[in-house]
Order: C-alpha cells, then sequence, then structure tokens
C-alpha cells in the first residue's frame, strides 16, 4: 500500500519526521485470529445509502455514503472469514431502554440525546443498534453488548478470547476515531495482535478517520488493506486443510 489514506493530512514536518524515523515494524498475525466486527448498526448508516448531509436529517448518527461502502467491503472480509473457518464476534451497543444505564454521549446531547421524539423518530430509535444485514452474524457466531466505546470494557471479550485461544483480532466496523479506536487501543494493551483493515472501518469525517488510522498503525496496530487480509485468510485455510489431510 504505498499510498496511504492519512498521506494527504500529513504536515511537511510529519513527514520530514517519519523520513528521519527508524522503519516501523510489524506486529503481524499471531497464531489463531478472529474478526471482531464493531458496531455495525443502523444508527450509523440508516436505512439507505445516502451523502452524508442528507443522512444526518433523519438518522443524526450516520456515516453517509461511507459506511455503505465500507459495509460492502466487510461482506467481503465475512465471507474470507467463514471460507477460512475464522470466528467472527459481533458487538454493539447495549441501550439505556434494556440496561438503564445512560450511552456514554447521553451527556453531550445533541444526535445523542433529543429531547422530544416524532412517532418516525422513535421507530428509527428502537432500531438504532440492531447490527445491520450486511453484517449480520449468523446462528452460532459470539454477540455481545457493551456500554462504553471499547468492545472490552465491561464485557466478556477478554474471557472469551482466551478461552479460545485468541491472540489475533482482525477488526472491522466504526467509528475509526471512536469504538474502533477505544478497542485497538484495549486489544494492544492486552498484548493481543491487532489487525485493522483499512476499507473495513469507516467514520463520519474523512480527516478524523485518516489521521486514526495513521495513528494507530504507528502505535496500535497493523493498518492492512483488505486485499492483505483476505489473502492472509486464504493461506490460513489452506494451511489448515493440509494440516487435517
Amino acid at each position: 500500500m504505498a499510498d496511504r489514506v492519512w498521506d494527504r493530512f500529513l504536515t511537511e514536518q510529519d513527514k520530514a519526521h517519519l523520513a528521519l524515523s527508524p522503519p516501523k515494524g510489524r506486529y503481524g498475525f499471531g497464531r489463531r485470529a478472529a474478526v471482531l466486527s464493531v458496531d455495525n448498526y443502523r444508527k450509523a448508516v440508516g436505512d439507505e445509502p445516502e451523502p452524508l448531509l442528507e443522512a444526518v436529517r433523519t438518522w443524526p448518527g450516520s456515516t453517509g455514503l461511507a459506511g455503505w461502502k465500507a459495509l460492502g467491503h466487510i461482506e467481503t472480509l465475512f465471507k474470507a472469514a467463514r471460507d477460512a473457518s475464522i470466528p467472527i464476534v459481533h458487538v454493539t451497543a447495549l441501550g439505556q431502554e434494556e440496561s438503564g444505564m445512560p450511552g456514554w454521549g447521553a451527556r453531550l446531547g445533541g444526535r445523542h440525546a433529543p429531547p422530544t421524539r416524532t412517532l418516525e423518530e422513535q421507530d428509527r430509535h428502537r432500531r438504532r443498534l440492531d447490527i445491520v444485514e450486511q453484517a449480520a452474524p449468523l446462528p452460532g457466531e459470539v454477540v455481545l453488548r457493551k456500554t462504553a466505546p471499547s468492545a472490552f470494557f465491561g464485557t466478556p471479550l477478554a474471557a472469551h478470547l482466551i478461552g479460545a485461544g485468541i491472540d489475533t483480532l482482525i477488526v472491522c466496523g466504526e467509528s475509526v476515531s471512536g469504538c474502533v479506536r477505544a478497542t485497538v487501543v484495549d486489544g494492544c494493551s492486552l498484548r493481543l495482535h491487532i489487525i485493522v483493515v483499512e476499507e473495513c472501518v469507516y467514520d463520519r469525517h474523512e480527516a478524523s478517520r485518516a489521521m486514526n488510522l495513521f495513528d494507530m498503525d504507528q502505535k496500535y496496530a497493523d493498518v492492512l488493506s483488505l486485499a492483505e487480509v483476505t489473502a492472509w485468510l486464504e493461506t490460513s485455510s489452506r494451511a489448515a486443510l493440509a494440516a487435517e489431510g
């Protein structure tokens, strides 16, 4: 990946510093991987593809067309993972109506907590945390709900990974600057190998997405292309078949 999504956002000083720095190493893949799908829910994409500035009129938390584009790539990632018998763990939020706990963004107001809702807005609110069809879990796949940005905070995710012997997470979903980043930092803190699939993570702000990907790639994860990740999955699948044979 010669040209990276963050290149056009780097200053001349940033580029000069990177040129002086030692080449960055890679975390790489570990022994056993899982795909982690973070917050691929209705709230982030709405009911149909629309440009961001139109989408937010009905879905204030929408990521617009960026989210729909990423979902197409996530379908490709999921197929490759399932073909390779790589497990997929799905994470969505736990709403206040179920838990009694206000969401972390409720105190911000705005799109997080409108004062009143029309009937249509109430319907969208009820469906907001439903995982969308393109990223829907299959029967038997793990689904967890969280009350904080990180998929690890207050959930049994770490225990599940330890029990399954998983040391590598291939991360997709949204938002890059929020829940994906929080999850990636926690995963790195737990000494997991973290792979972020560039085309499969999305955000509502282009600059924020690009620079958070840059920062994660510099510190906490390997940000790889979908082609690189699917190639690894195919190789992993062939190796598993050879071992069985």
